[in-house]
């Protein structure tokens, strides 16, 4: 009688997965290899470059956070380790939430008019008019001057009774006399923002312009014969071929907004208290009015790690690489 000997599935597996894993891991090995071995040859490309990065971002961050642990004078001289007790007094520092939402308010009104804006100027640049090269080029001049400069015209100019803009703004009988719009903390951020989007116009109308370019004229045309309207084909076929643009343009000014001082420095750092504050001229406040080097570092720290996190969920939720 012949016996028939039946491996149990657990022995069956192991019997079966041993040389499997081994083929498995040797074969990781070689794929590590592979990757280490194409890591060196980029190496001299790419190195440039990471020298670059750490020259002037991981170095100056690794900087600014040990200056925001020690315990630093007026004249700069380092007294020591006093660990998180900077980072303390700025809990403590009780406008620091006011500061905060205004930082908000600033980052979020001047990109989200930025873009508006900059997507009907586009659009208008896009299109064949006599005149049109000589617009372009006037696009540029607010890119082109220096920030500090434009802004200073516009602060002479709101200046009571001498500046030319309230003057206009009298004639034209919008207000009844002229008005001190620099000297109130509420009116001097929202010129600040208004000069803020003004400057940022070009990059973003150059940029989605570019974008412009990019869409397909055979499927505008293909959307014109059957039946779509300027406004469905703007929604559904110009501004999806924008995401890549739109993306970048976007991701850039948070950037470059939520950085920027010259702008509310010099509109709003006349203006005693700090109700016309943001991060950025807080930090300035700190080392220029208080000489707190190492608070100031602190809340430098805190501020790069608000735009790096603002950048990883942009980066996650938008996915500016993605292919439409």
């Amino acid at each position: 009688m012949t016996e028939t000997i039946q491996k149990t599935p657990t022995q069956s597996g192991v019997a079966a997965g041993r040389p499997r894993r081994g083929a498995d891991g040797a074969r990781a090995k070689a794929r590590a290899g592979t990757r280490f071995t194409d890591l060196l040859g980029a190496l001299p490309w790419i190195g440039p470059a990471l020298i670059l990065i750490f020259g002037i971002v991981l170095f100056p961050a690794g900087v600014m956070f040990y200056n925001s642990t020690r315990d630093i004078s007026m004249s700069g001289v380092d007294k020591g380790s006093v660990g998180f007790a900077n980072y303390q007094t700025l809990l403590d520092f009780e406008p620091l939430g006011g500061i905060m939402i205004r930082t908000v308010i600033w980052v979020v009104a001047v990109v989200s008019i930025t873009v508006i804006l900059s997507l009907g100027l586009a659009q208008l640049l896009n299109k064949a008019f006599p005149g049109r090269q000589l617009v372009r080029l006037a696009v540029i001049i607010p890119w082109a001057a220096s920030v500090v400069m434009t802004t200073l015209v516009i602060y002479y100019g709101l200046e009571g009774y001498i500046g030319i803009i309230n003057k206009f703004l009298v004639d034209i009988n919008l207000i009844d006399e002229p008005y001190g719009w620099t000297k109130n903390a509420v009116s001097a951020f929202s010129w600040s923002i208004g000069i803020a989007i003004f400057v940022s116009l070009p990059f973003t109308t150059y940029t989605i312009l570019a974008g412009l370019q990019t869409v397909p004229g055979d499927v505008l045309e293909a959307a014109k014969m059957d039946g779509a309207g300027p406004v469905r084909t703007y929604f559904g076929i110009v501004l999806p071929q924008l995401r890549g643009a739109l993306s970048v343009a976007i991701l850039i000014n948070i950037i470059n907004v939520f950085n920027s001082l010259p702008i509310l420095k010099t509109m709003t750092g006349s203006i005693p208290g700090y109700d016309a504050d943001t991060v950025m001229t807080m930090i300035f406040k700190y080392i220029q009015n208080e000489h707190k080097i190492d608070v100031a570092s602190a809340l430098s720290v805190v501020a790069f790690l608000i735009v790096i996190v603002i950048v990883a969920i942009y980066v996650k939720l938008v996915k500016p690489m993605k292919e439409v």
